[in-house]
């Protein structure tokens, strides 16, 4: 992904274009979003419940 709102998922929601989410596939296939923000504040869900449409500490991904 290029980053920002245009790329917005709507099956992930925000995470999609967030700089703090992390997309895991496993072999089978299977993919899970993880929070890095979660690793520093506990606030945050390690693996939230999708699609996430609101986040307090949502930041979107910086154009390259």
């Amino acid at each position: 992904m290029d980053g920002g709102v245009n790329d917005l998922d709507p099956d992930v929601g925000l995470c999609s274009c967030c700089r703090w989410a992390h997309l895991t596939t496993t072999a089978r296939g299977s993919r899970f979003w993880r929070c890095t923000r979660a690793e520093s504040d506990p606030r945050f869900p390690r693996y939230p419940r999708l699609p996430v449409l609101q986040c307090s500490g949502y930041e979107e991904t910086a154009d390259e």
